[in-house]
Parts: C-alpha cells; structure tokens; sequence
C-alpha cells in the first residue's frame, strides 16, 4: 500500500507489523536515511550481526530464505537489499507468501512507477511503498531555515534563496552543508549571502550543475566529464533531467527579462535562485546562444525524457545521457553560427 505523507515519520519510528517497505524515488540519500531508520527502529542498530543482513543486487535470490531464518538473539530479523529493481519481484513475491518474521528494507532508485515491484508493494495488505523525491522551492527552504533554527542560527533570505538552487537534489548532502554552514556561522549567529557562497560553493555533488551550465554553453566534452561524475556520486537519471528542467527555467524568464529591456548580464544578476558568481559568465554565454523558441523545444525534450525514463523501460541512464549531451551538442551548433 501507499503510505500518506503525514504517516510516514511514524511509520519511520514504528513500523508495527509491516513485513517490507520499498523506498523509491530519485533522492537516494533521503532513501539511504529512511532505511537506516527503518533498520535501527526494527533492530535496535543498523549493524547487529544477528538481526541485519545485508543484500546486494547479485543476491535477490536469497530474500525469501534470509526472511525466514530467526536471529540467534532473538528479536525481529532486519533483511535490507540495495539497490533493489524488478528483477526481485518473484524473491519479494515469494518472501511475502512465506511465514518468516522478518522485515524487508527494499532501497530502490530510479524505480518504474508502474514496474512490477512497485505494483507488488502496493498492493500487499503487510507492505508499503514510500516515495523519496528531491524537496524543491518552498519546501526545499523550510528544510533549510528548520536545520538551521535547531543550531539557533538565522538566514537572510537571499542566502535562502541561492542555498535551494544549490541544494536539494540528495537530502544527505544537503543536510551535510547546512550543518557544515552552521558550524560555520557558529550558535546565534547569522547566514548571509556571502557565506554561504563561500561555504557551499565548492560542493563536490555540484557536478550536475556543473553539467548543466557547461551543455547550455556548448561545451560537450566538460558536459559529458561532469554528467559522468554526477552520476558516479549517484543522481539518479531523473534527477538529472528534472534538474536540467529546472536550469532550463530559469534561462526562460532571465530571455523574459531581457525582452523587458534588461541586459544579458543584468538578467543573470537578477536570477532567481541566484547564480552563482563563478557561473555567472556561462549563464550569460547560454542566454546569447538559446533563444526563446529553443529554450521552450528544450523544455520540453527534457520533460519526455523524463517521461520516457518512467515509461518505456529503457535504460533510464542512456536516456538521461542522450538528453544532456544532445543539450550540449545543440549549444556548440549554436557557438558555431
């Protein structure tokens, strides 16, 4: 079954007789967190030797029978499986109809939304599926002031504001640099734009801008270095694209301001979320290659990729390589004319 947003944090404290939730989405570290939530709230701690077992992508086999075994020590058995996909759904399947007091942690990123485990979770009376997406816009900056309010600390709201053009495709790196900001800005202390400029702007897991910026300009080989990096740190395909969306925007309404008068360079300044300094010239360089007509085309390649990625079972990965390199390569034809 389906589990309302407003049950899932006490779902996450207590599962009660809940035999498997799969975790789904693009955000892999809120995945990775809700599980290591899960296992601990069930186990008592995410390491016991006893009551957790682990299962990689090679081992969907063994779920049903690791379902099944008692722990040494007593208590309720932990069975978490990374990096789950459909090829589990009989091992699940089977694992569900078994009598085994177990309980199933299926991390799985990137997920079909109409694939079959996904179809099996849901409609199991004993399991739930719980969506993990990247936060964005306004909830994005909740996150960010609350994380910050519990350090006592406040935040202007420009720095609010370029903070959730940086952050929130992964919940664990964004929380990692609110709390490395925090540190920085010290109890009762203050986050103002320069700060955090300073103190996230050389985030490693920035690579997908770094990606993004680099296709608009028309630059395919440092697209394509920063794309593979990206992924290597683990932004799913669709977080790629609804990312590449996102820059795609933003570029939109900077060409809106231009078309009111306004010059490249002072529409890049008044963009929203801020541009980061260091990437203030290649937005200007994408807003002299892409006009408002190719802007509104690319929109809307990256929206059905986003699409095809949920619905054709392709590979989602060379879907989302496709579409940003085909971004990039578009960009360089326009440089050339």
């Amino acid at each position: 079954m389906k589990l309302e947003a407003r049950r899932i944090e006490a779902f996450l404290r207590d599962p009660g007789t809940a035999r498997a939730v799969l975790l789904h989405g693009d955000d892999v570290g809120l995945i990775r967190d809700r599980a290591t939530r899960l296992v601990r709230a069930v186990a008592g701690a995410i390491d016991d030797p006893f009551r957790v077992v682990e299962l990689e992508r090679d081992s969907f086999s063994l779920i049903a029978d690791e379902m099944a075994s008692l722990s040494l020590t007593g208590g309720r058995r932990v069975v978490r499986v990374r990096d789950a996909t459909d090829a589990a759904t009989v091992a699940v399947q089977t694992a569900l109809g078994g009598r085994g007091q177990g309980f199933l942690v299926l991390e799985a990123p990137g997920l079909a939304a109409r694939g079959k485990l996904r179809t099996l979770i849901e409609r199991a009376a004993d399991a739930v599926a719980i969506a993990c997406y990247p936060v964005a816009g306004r909830a994005l900056e909740q996150t960010i002031r609350s994380t910050l309010s519990e350090f006592k600390i406040a935040v202007d709201q420009d720095a609010l504001e370029w903070l959730s053009g940086q952050l929130g495709a992964d919940q664990a790196v964004t929380l990692s640099e609110v709390e490395k900001l925090a540190l920085y800005a010290g109890q009762n202390g203050r986050v103002d734009l320069p700060a955090a400029r300073m103190c996230v702007g050389d985030l490693a897991g920035l690579s997908l801008d770094d990606a993004l910026f680099a296709a608009t300009s028309g630059d395919v080989p440092a697209a394509d270095r920063a794309l593979e990096l990206a992924m290597a740190e683990g932004v799913a395909p669709v977080g790629v694209l609804r990312a590449a969306l996102g820059h795609l925007q933003r570029l939109q309404r900077a060409r809106a301001a231009m078309a009111g008068g306004m010059t490249a360079a002072e529409a890049a300044k008044a963009a929203r979320p801020p541009v980061f300094f260091r990437r203030e010239a290649a937005f200007v360089r994408a807003l002299s290659l892409w006009s408002s007509a190719a802007l509104d085309q690319a929109c809307i390649r990256a929206w059905e990729a986003e699409r095809a990625c949920k619905r054709t079972g392709a590979p989602a990965e060379t879907i989302c390589r496709n579409a940003v390199i085909g971004l990039a390569q578009r960009g360089a034809a326009a440089r050339r004319r």
